[in-house]
Protein backbone atom coordinates (compact mmCIF):
# COMPACT_ATOMS: atom_id res chain seq x y z
CA UNK A 1 0.00 0.00 0.00
CA UNK A 2 1.09 3.49 -0.96
CA UNK A 3 1.90 5.80 1.75
CA UNK A 4 1.76 8.96 -0.67
CA UNK A 5 -0.62 8.93 -3.40
CA UNK A 6 -0.78 11.65 -6.04
CA UNK A 7 -3.52 11.31 -8.41
CA UNK A 8 -3.74 13.20 -11.67
CA UNK A 9 -2.34 16.91 -9.94
CA UNK A 10 -2.90 20.10 -12.04
CA UNK A 11 -1.53 23.21 -11.13
CA UNK A 12 -2.27 26.81 -12.98
CA UNK A 13 -1.43 29.83 -12.26
CA UNK A 14 -2.34 33.22 -13.82
CA UNK A 15 0.64 35.56 -15.33
CA UNK A 16 1.07 38.26 -13.59
CA UNK A 17 4.15 39.93 -15.14
CA UNK A 18 3.92 42.88 -16.85
CA UNK A 19 7.46 42.42 -17.96
CA UNK A 20 8.73 39.73 -19.88
CA UNK A 21 10.98 37.41 -18.86
CA UNK A 22 12.96 37.19 -21.50
CA UNK A 23 12.89 38.10 -25.43
CA UNK A 24 11.68 34.58 -26.36
CA UNK A 25 8.68 34.73 -23.56
CA UNK A 26 5.05 34.69 -25.51
CA UNK A 27 3.05 34.66 -22.39
CA UNK A 28 1.25 37.72 -21.49
CA UNK A 29 -0.41 39.23 -18.43
CA UNK A 30 -3.86 37.17 -17.88
CA UNK A 31 -2.62 33.82 -19.26
CA UNK A 32 -2.76 30.76 -17.64
CA UNK A 33 0.39 28.87 -16.57
CA UNK A 34 0.64 25.52 -16.15
CA UNK A 35 3.00 24.52 -13.65
CA UNK A 36 2.00 20.84 -13.10
CA UNK A 37 0.12 18.74 -15.74
CA UNK A 38 -1.23 15.62 -14.61
CA UNK A 39 0.68 14.51 -11.99
CA UNK A 40 0.38 10.37 -10.87
CA UNK A 41 2.96 9.45 -8.19
CA UNK A 42 3.14 6.96 -5.14
CA UNK A 43 5.87 6.87 -2.92
CA UNK A 44 6.25 3.77 0.08
CA UNK A 45 6.01 4.71 3.52
CA UNK A 46 9.47 5.15 4.88
CA UNK A 47 10.98 5.93 1.52
CA UNK A 48 13.51 9.14 1.23
CA UNK A 49 12.33 10.39 -2.00
CA UNK A 50 14.79 12.62 -4.37
CA UNK A 51 12.69 14.83 -7.09
CA UNK A 52 15.21 16.30 -9.95
CA UNK A 53 14.29 18.91 -12.63
CA UNK A 54 14.63 21.47 -14.23
CA UNK A 55 14.84 24.57 -12.36
CA UNK A 56 10.91 26.62 -12.52
CA UNK A 57 10.21 23.16 -13.99
CA UNK A 58 6.74 22.84 -10.67
CA UNK A 59 9.23 20.92 -8.00
CA UNK A 60 8.82 22.93 -5.47
CA UNK A 61 4.88 23.57 -6.13
CA UNK A 62 4.69 20.16 -6.25
CA UNK A 63 6.25 19.75 -2.45
CA UNK A 64 4.31 22.40 -1.48
CA UNK A 65 1.01 20.78 -3.04
CA UNK A 66 1.88 17.36 -0.95
CA UNK A 67 2.71 19.27 2.57
CA UNK A 68 -0.82 21.14 1.94
CA UNK A 69 0.37 24.83 1.85
CA UNK A 70 -1.07 24.81 -1.51
CA UNK A 71 -4.42 24.01 -3.36
CA UNK A 72 -4.29 22.14 -6.73
CA UNK A 73 -6.50 23.49 -9.63
CA UNK A 74 -7.69 19.21 -10.35
CA UNK A 75 -6.33 15.98 -9.00
CA UNK A 76 -5.91 15.03 -5.33
CA UNK A 77 -2.61 13.90 -2.69
CA UNK A 78 -3.15 11.62 -0.06
CA UNK A 79 -0.99 10.60 2.60
CA UNK A 80 -1.93 7.52 4.62
CA UNK A 81 -5.44 7.07 2.83
CA UNK A 82 -6.45 10.56 3.98
CA UNK A 83 -6.65 13.37 1.32
CA UNK A 84 -4.44 16.44 2.28
CA UNK A 85 -6.51 19.70 2.39
CA UNK A 86 -4.03 21.69 4.99
CA UNK A 87 -0.70 20.82 6.87
CA UNK A 88 -0.53 18.76 9.24
CA UNK A 89 1.61 18.63 12.40
CA UNK A 90 2.72 14.96 11.44
CA UNK A 91 4.63 16.93 8.36
CA UNK A 92 7.54 19.00 8.91
CA UNK A 93 9.00 21.31 6.10
CA UNK A 94 12.58 22.70 5.75
CA UNK A 95 12.57 25.97 3.28
CA UNK A 96 15.25 26.77 1.00
CA UNK A 97 16.23 29.97 3.07
CA UNK A 98 17.52 30.22 6.24
CA UNK A 99 14.67 29.02 8.94
CA UNK A 100 16.08 29.60 12.41
CA UNK A 101 14.58 32.52 14.62
CA UNK A 102 17.77 34.70 14.57
CA UNK A 103 16.67 36.40 17.80
CA UNK A 104 16.49 32.69 19.95
CA UNK A 105 19.58 30.14 20.51
CA UNK A 106 19.69 27.22 18.94
CA UNK A 107 18.49 25.40 21.91
CA UNK A 108 15.46 27.42 21.80
CA UNK A 109 15.11 27.57 18.17
CA UNK A 110 14.74 23.82 18.61
CA UNK A 111 12.36 24.11 21.39
CA UNK A 112 9.64 25.82 19.43
CA UNK A 113 8.16 22.69 18.09
CA UNK A 114 7.72 21.15 21.42
CA UNK A 115 5.76 23.61 23.27
CA UNK A 116 2.93 21.28 23.50
CA UNK A 117 4.90 18.72 25.68
CA UNK A 118 4.49 19.52 29.17
CA UNK A 119 7.18 17.67 30.79
CA UNK A 120 10.12 20.10 31.18
CA UNK A 121 12.93 17.15 31.72
CA UNK A 122 11.61 15.36 28.73
CA UNK A 123 11.46 18.51 26.15
CA UNK A 124 15.24 18.76 27.47
CA UNK A 125 15.66 15.16 26.67
CA UNK A 126 14.79 15.64 23.50
CA UNK A 127 16.60 18.77 22.51
CA UNK A 128 19.67 17.58 23.55
CA UNK A 129 19.26 13.92 21.60
CA UNK A 130 18.47 15.96 18.12
CA UNK A 131 21.70 18.34 18.69
CA UNK A 132 24.08 15.52 19.41
CA UNK A 133 22.74 13.44 16.24
CA UNK A 134 24.05 16.88 14.44
CA UNK A 135 26.64 17.14 15.73
CA UNK A 136 26.27 20.50 17.51
CA UNK A 137 27.06 19.80 21.47
CA UNK A 138 28.68 22.80 22.80
CA UNK A 139 26.97 25.50 20.42
CA UNK A 140 23.09 25.04 22.34
CA UNK A 141 23.32 28.32 23.56
CA UNK A 142 24.53 30.56 20.44
CA UNK A 143 22.47 32.51 18.06
CA UNK A 144 21.94 32.30 14.19
CA UNK A 145 24.84 34.48 13.02
CA UNK A 146 27.32 32.68 15.09
CA UNK A 147 26.74 29.83 13.56
CA UNK A 148 28.34 28.60 9.65
CA UNK A 149 26.23 27.58 7.03
CA UNK A 150 26.04 23.99 7.25
CA UNK A 151 25.64 24.10 11.19
CA UNK A 152 22.22 26.35 10.74
CA UNK A 153 21.07 23.56 8.38
CA UNK A 154 21.89 21.22 10.25
CA UNK A 155 20.69 22.91 12.84
CA UNK A 156 17.17 23.26 10.86
CA UNK A 157 17.50 19.80 10.40
CA UNK A 158 17.41 18.90 13.66
CA UNK A 159 14.81 21.43 15.29
CA UNK A 160 12.69 19.24 12.47
CA UNK A 161 13.40 16.10 13.32
CA UNK A 162 12.67 16.89 17.32
CA UNK A 163 9.06 16.63 17.04
CA UNK A 164 9.01 13.64 15.38
CA UNK A 165 7.34 13.66 12.29
CA UNK A 166 6.04 11.11 10.32
CA UNK A 167 7.13 12.86 6.99
CA UNK A 168 9.76 15.06 6.40
CA UNK A 169 9.99 17.30 3.48
CA UNK A 170 12.68 19.14 2.40
CA UNK A 171 13.37 22.11 -0.35
CA UNK A 172 17.20 22.11 -2.15
CA UNK A 173 18.43 21.60 1.99
CA UNK A 174 22.00 22.38 0.34
CA UNK A 175 21.37 25.47 -0.75
CA UNK A 176 24.47 27.50 -0.60
CA UNK A 177 26.78 25.50 1.28
CA UNK A 178 30.57 24.70 0.41
CA UNK A 179 31.64 21.84 -1.60
CA UNK A 180 32.70 19.69 1.78
CA UNK A 181 30.13 21.03 3.87
CA UNK A 182 27.52 19.89 1.25
CA UNK A 183 29.08 15.98 1.02
CA UNK A 184 28.94 16.10 4.74
CA UNK A 185 25.23 17.30 5.19
CA UNK A 186 24.17 14.55 2.36
CA UNK A 187 26.00 11.50 4.61
CA UNK A 188 24.11 12.86 7.63
CA UNK A 189 20.86 13.53 6.18
CA UNK A 190 21.48 9.62 5.12
CA UNK A 191 22.30 8.54 8.26
CA UNK A 192 19.16 10.49 10.06
CA UNK A 193 16.74 8.79 7.49
CA UNK A 194 18.55 5.30 8.36
CA UNK A 195 18.47 6.07 11.86
CA UNK A 196 14.67 7.42 12.35
CA UNK A 197 13.12 5.47 9.55
CA UNK A 198 10.48 8.14 8.25
CA UNK A 199 9.75 8.93 5.28
CA UNK A 200 11.32 11.88 3.06
CA UNK A 201 11.02 13.66 0.04
CA UNK A 202 13.80 16.29 -1.09
CA UNK A 203 13.60 18.53 -4.01
CA UNK A 204 17.28 18.72 -5.38
CA UNK A 205 19.22 20.48 -8.56
CA UNK A 206 22.12 17.98 -7.71
CA UNK A 207 21.50 14.70 -9.75
CA UNK A 208 24.39 12.79 -7.79
CA UNK A 209 22.73 13.39 -4.35
CA UNK A 210 19.47 12.02 -6.20
CA UNK A 211 21.70 8.99 -6.77
CA UNK A 212 23.63 8.84 -3.87
CA UNK A 213 20.95 8.99 -1.29
CA UNK A 214 17.30 7.92 -2.08
CA UNK A 215 15.22 5.20 -2.01
CA UNK A 216 13.27 6.52 -5.37
CA UNK A 217 14.37 9.29 -7.77
CA UNK A 218 12.05 11.14 -9.65
CA UNK A 219 12.79 12.99 -12.86
CA UNK A 220 10.10 15.90 -13.85
CA UNK A 221 9.87 17.52 -17.01
CA UNK A 222 9.76 21.53 -18.40
CA UNK A 223 6.68 23.20 -17.95
CA UNK A 224 4.10 22.21 -18.00
CA UNK A 225 5.72 19.43 -15.70
CA UNK A 226 4.94 15.83 -16.06
CA UNK A 227 7.04 13.26 -14.94
CA UNK A 228 9.40 11.90 -17.29
CA UNK A 229 11.01 9.07 -14.96
CA UNK A 230 10.94 7.08 -11.76
CA UNK A 231 13.42 4.75 -10.44
CA UNK A 232 13.60 2.80 -7.24
CA UNK A 233 17.49 2.60 -6.33
CA UNK A 234 17.74 -1.24 -4.62
CA UNK A 235 21.44 -0.47 -4.10
CA UNK A 236 23.08 -0.99 -0.93
CA UNK A 237 24.62 2.31 0.58
CA UNK A 238 27.18 4.16 1.05
CA UNK A 239 26.92 4.21 -2.66
CA UNK A 240 29.97 5.19 -5.02
CA UNK A 241 28.29 6.36 -8.30
CA UNK A 242 31.61 5.93 -10.14
CA UNK A 243 32.09 2.47 -9.37
CA UNK A 244 28.67 1.27 -9.51
CA UNK A 245 28.03 0.79 -13.35
CA UNK A 246 24.14 0.71 -12.92
CA UNK A 247 24.43 4.22 -10.93
CA UNK A 248 26.93 5.66 -13.38
CA UNK A 249 24.76 4.58 -16.67
CA UNK A 250 21.47 5.73 -14.63
CA UNK A 251 23.50 9.43 -14.39
CA UNK A 252 23.79 9.74 -17.82
CA UNK A 253 20.62 8.64 -18.58
CA UNK A 254 19.23 11.57 -16.50
CA UNK A 255 21.84 14.22 -17.76
CA UNK A 256 20.58 13.58 -21.59
CA UNK A 257 16.81 13.45 -20.03
CA UNK A 258 17.68 17.12 -18.85
CA UNK A 259 19.26 18.23 -21.92
CA UNK A 260 22.82 18.26 -20.78
CA UNK A 261 25.63 15.93 -21.86
CA UNK A 262 27.29 15.28 -18.90
CA UNK A 263 31.17 14.87 -20.71
CA UNK A 264 30.52 18.60 -21.25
Amino acid sequence: MSYIEIVDLRKEYIERRTKKRSHTDQEKTGDKLIALDGIDLEFKEGELVCILGPSGCGKSTLLRLIAGFDKATAGEVFIGGNKVKKPSSDSVFVFQQDGLLPWMTVWQNMELGLNHVSDEEEKAERVKEYIELVELSGFENNYPYQLSGGMKRRAELARALVVNPEMLMMDEPFTGLDFLTHMKMREEVVNMHEFIGKTMIMITHFIDDALTMADRVVVLSERPTKVKMVRVLDVQRPRNIEKDPVLRDLRDEIYLMLGVSYVV
